[in-house]
């Protein structure tokens, strides 16, 4: 990090960074102002006035809204962000090891198959797109009657609705490819293979300026809330940075070199397998697992029969629920993000296939035999240390929940305890995360253009 730190002043002289850097400001300019246009058909009376009613704090609304930037609470055409296309890559990803067919076609041809994994991505985005802005429409009209008794956009498919519903589809669903178009062209001609990340970055980080302003709105608190914060941010960062760093180091013996009539001695070497190697996927997966309910409930909770209503009711209140009362939800979506963290981790691991591949290169764990008992053995190492990652993951989900219990014990506002973060704990996992990684990218690019320590070559 040393070399990226004292490089970092060099970037500007180098006219290909110089380029990839405007490239990548100039299309999340674009991203945040086409963020900024309604879908069509909102009534904008009664969106406002649902907006109001929702900002008494960690509500589904505001749940919603910070990973996306303010794009859901404005009915955006980018309301959905680019999380289909993610949902979508992490349906394929599960689907290799159940399906035979693909996981041989992954095997045979590894870089063929991510060709084909990656255009399959694109199809299927697209009804996923078009599905999350039904359930998005749907669940929002349900809470806008309960709360208004009129819905923000006439919806349905009926004879007189058809044509504006299907134009409000069509527009939030391209919008949503929209979005994975610009990341793509940044990570093409941007920042290479971040674009996606800082759309996703660009939504999250939005927010703070607002959440700064409801931090100190307060005058009674606004001293407290501000160091409170602080420490917090800090805290978590370095727990964030901790954990995502985390390695366990397996020894691994590779075969020394023929020169000659001479063979090297073997090299030692070691195999880093991550704590964290999830990422932010367990936690993106358990909240979309998590808000099917609640849509699939809000086509139910208009029922004619009042048992019936009550009961999708409930089940649309229970999943809405991201406030301190709410303990049964937060319970579920940690113990999920957990058991998500171990599954996911074991699919990746599998298909990274060390066994085979260190024995392929002639290199052996010491004691282990080599092929499938070397596989059993660092998959059992990968699951001993996804343990604490599963539940660092768990605890960064449930924050909002225990910031709220902390800060309801010093009566401080609800309306402020969802401010903590300036995002939500799950974007800040997200934004320290991108952070890092795209300060990375920039110390290899400036590696690949001849930098060293002090000098940069030309």
């Amino acid at each position: 990090m040393k070399t990226t730190f004292s490089g970092w002043r060099y970037l500007w002289k180098s006219e290909d960074i110089r380029r990839k850097l405007v490239i990548t400001l100039v299309i999340l300019a674009i991203y945040r102002i086409v963020a900024n246009i309604p879908a069509p058909g909102v009534d904008f009376a009664v969106l406002a006035q649902f907006k109001a009613l929702s900002t008494s704090g960690g509500s589904f609304v505001d749940f919603l809204d910070l990973l996306s930037g303010g794009t859901v609470s404005n009915f955006s055409l980018l309301s959905m962000g680019v999380y289909p296309y993610i949902t979508a890559q992490i349906i394929l990803q599960l689907l290799i090891p159940i399906i035979p067919a693909l996981q041989r076609r992954m095997e045979e041809d590894p870089r063929e198959a991510r060709r084909w994994q990656e255009k399959w991505t694109y199809y299927l985005a697209v009804p996923m797109a078009a599905l999350s802005a039904i359930g998005q429409i749907n669940i929002f009209n349900s809470l806008s009657i309960q709360a208004l008794q009129q819905p923000i956009l006439e919806f349905g498919f009926s004879a007189d609705l058809w044509l504006n519903s299907l134009t409000t589809l069509l527009a939030m669903t391209a919008g949503t490819m929209f979005a994975i178009w610009l990341g793509e062209l940044i990570s093409e001609y941007g920042i290479r293979g971040q674009g996606l990340s800082l759309i996703i970055f660009a939504g999250i980080v939005a927010q703070m300026p607002s959440n700064l302003v409801s931090l100190f709105s307060d005058r009674d608190t606004a001293l407290f809330m501000f160091g409170f914060t602080l420490f917090i941010i800090i805290l978590t960062v370095f727990a964030i940075v901790y954990v995502q760093q985390g390695r366990r180091n397996v020894p691994v013996m590779y075969p020394g070199r023929r020169m000659g009539n001479r063979m090297s001695m073997p090299v030692k070497g070691t195999l880093p397998l991550m704590v964290n190697l999830s990422g932010m996927i367990p936690l993106i997966f358990a909240s979309a697992i998590l808000q099917f309910p609640a849509i699939l409930a809000s086509y139910f909770v208009n029922n004619e029969n009042a048992g019936v209503a009550s009961f999708f009711t409930g089940i649309q209140n229970f999943f809405q629920g991201t406030g301190t009362s709410n303990w049964g939800y937060w319970t579920l979506y940690f113990f999920m993000v957990v058991i998500f963290t171990f599954f996911y981790t074991s699919v990746l691991f599998d298909q990274q296939n060390y066994g085979d591949n260190l024995k392929k290169a002639g290199a052996t764990v010491p004691g282990v035999h080599t092929g499938t008992p070397t596989q059993k053995y660092l998959s059992t190492v990968q699951r001993r240390i996804t343990l604490p990652g599963a539940l660092f993951l768990g605890v960064v989900a449930a924050m909002p929940f225990l910031l709220g219990l902390l800060l309801g014990v010093f009566g401080i506002a609800a309306s402020s305890q969802t401010s903590v973060f300036l995002v939500s704990s799950s974007g800040l996992l997200i934004v320290v995360g991108v952070v890092r990684d795209t300060f990375m990218n920039i110390d290899a690019e400036l590696k690949l253009h001849g930098y060293q320590d002090s000098l940069l070559v030309r």
